[in-house]
């Protein structure tokens, strides 16, 4: 691939920052106003924003130490075990499977959450008018207009990504670019209204359920909870490291994206603290959309419902790329079904994004079907070990890099590593026992893991023709 057509450190900066700041960060300043104090919610922010750097690191320094290794996290899941056993196998493929579907059905939240924001400039959107009947069926028009628009956005957004992955990583650029700016001028903005009088003590005190105070360290827990999603979509450049100019490219764009959307995360959910009241802030269903208002006016409410289409925009094109890539460079690594090393004259994966759209086409049926829409929430549901194991792969791989001296020249770097993947380690031994909290959903999500092995045979026989085609070519 030409050197010029490939991703470079913007790009691969606007692919983290426009995955991980999507719609969350409109809600985020309620979930966390309940959870903790602003003091709490600050240690939390500083907790897993560390938490997240030291796995930043890591998939950074892997990715320049292992570029062979390219399209995420779990692809390192089969290094953990013996080169070209079944174990490494099946580990490579189950992990890349869970995370793959757990993207597409994700992708699908993203664009029907398009849809809710854009109800604010057309509320035919939400309308109850019935338009046809089936027996108990009754058919909404706002829910017919919702499919048709998540249907027109997912499949523009294929045409798009179809004319080439570098095109659409420049798209995404802008989208993101006018985001960041977007949310900065709401922190400035927000920072003049700022009110001492109103965010109240730092340390102000929370209660649970049974109206027992809730201590600082219990709070700051409950805090990082709700912070542990905003960082998702972190190892964005590093799916797309094999597309880099430069391999050194994707550490810098993995650190320089958690740092921007670290500096909009606290400064929005602290300063909505100084702007709305505690009481009304947590009974606020739109508390970005409620600060905003009560600074500027009415007027306001619809400026951040535009900045938030645009969001939503960014991160659906960041998010379907990144679902198409996945399986893509998996295959290629031997880890998935050889058909989805399709590609069409513009190096994109033209099968892995047909197949993953046309899965997702799916569950936008949730808009106008009720069983359907139980289906989507529960794949999302189950999905969230699929999620957080890869941040758990990858700092497990980078550790055993340091402890084994593999690709190290000098001990102080290989010491150096081996604390922070250490450290990273921790942290997503954390994430994982948190995001699973309960029994129910880890077991539902090894079940979503292990769903892929009846094409695991396939699997197989694709890695051995790969593993045989080597040695007669060596």
């Amino acid at each position: 691939m030409d050197n010029q057509r490939k991703l470079g450190i913007w790009v691969l900066t606007a692919l983290v920052v426009g995955n991980m700041v999507g719609s969350g960060i409109f809600m985020l300043p309620r979930s966390l106003a309940e959870a903790a104090s602003p003091i709490g919610v600050m240690l939390a922010w500083l907790l897993t924003g560390a938490g997240v750097l030291m796995t930043a690191l890591v998939f950074g320094d892997l990715a320049i130490r292992k570029p062979d290794l390219g399209g995420g996290p779990q692809i390192y899941a089969k290094e953990l075990f013996p080169k070209g056993s079944n174990l490494s196998i099946l580990s490579g493929f189950m992990s890349s499977w869970g995370y793959w579907v757990g993207n597409f059905a994700g992708n699908v939240a993203i664009i029907t959450t398009f849809t809710s924001y854009l109800s604010t400039f057309f509320p035919v959107l939400t309308s109850s008018k019935t338009v046809l009947e089936i027996g108990s069926f009754a058919l909404k028009l706002g829910n017919l207009l919702t499919f048709l628009v998540c249907t027109a956005l997912l499949w523009g957004m294929h045409i798009i990504i179809l004319r080439g992955v570098e095109d659409a990583g420049k798209l995404n650029f802008v989208a993101t670019a006018a985001k960041v700016l977007g949310f900065f001028l709401f922190i400035v903005i927000a920072l003049f209204a700022f009110d001492k009088a109103v965010i109240g003590p730092l340390d102000a005190p929370r209660y649970d359920g049974n109206g027992q105070a809730i201590g600082l360290l219990g709070q700051i827990n409950n805090a990082a909870l709700s912070t542990l999603w905003a960082f998702v979509g972190v190892e964005s450049a590093m799916v797309f490291a094999s597309r880099a100019r430069k391999q050194a490219d994707v550490k810098r764009a993995t650190i320089a994206g958690l740092l921007i959307a670290l500096a909009i995360y606290i400064g929005i959910s602290f300063l909505v603290m100084g702007v709305l009241p505690q009481r009304e802030l947590i009974q606020s269903e739109k508390p970005l959309v409620d600060a905003i208002i009560a600074i500027v006016g009415p007027a306001g409410g619809y400026v951040l419902a535009g900045l938030g289409l645009i969001s939503l925009l960014g991160s659906t094109l960041g998010w379907i790329l990144l679902s198409a890539e996945v399986p893509y460079q998996a295959a290629k690594q031997g880890l998935f079904l050889p058909m989805f090393l399709k590609e069409n004259k513009k190096n994109v994966p033209s099968f892995s994004l047909t197949l993953s759209n046309a899965l997702a086409q799916l569950f936008i049926f949730s808009t106008i079907s009720h069983s359907m829409a139980a289906a989507f929430d529960f794949v999302i549901y189950i999905a969230t070990l699929a999620y957080l194991i890869p941040y758990l792969i990858a700092s497990v791989f980078q550790l055993k890099l340091t402890l084994t001296g593999e690709t190290y020249m000098e001990a102080r770097e290989r010491m150096v590593d081996g604390i922070i993947a250490a450290l990273a380690t921790v942290y997503s031994i954390w994430v994982v026992i948190a995001g699973t909290a309960d029994i129910k959903t880890f077991l539902l999500g090894v079940v979503l893991l292990a769903s892929g092995l009846i094409f695991y045979p396939q699997v197989k026989k694709a890695a051995q023709q790969a593993k045989e085609k080597q040695k007669l070519s060596a």
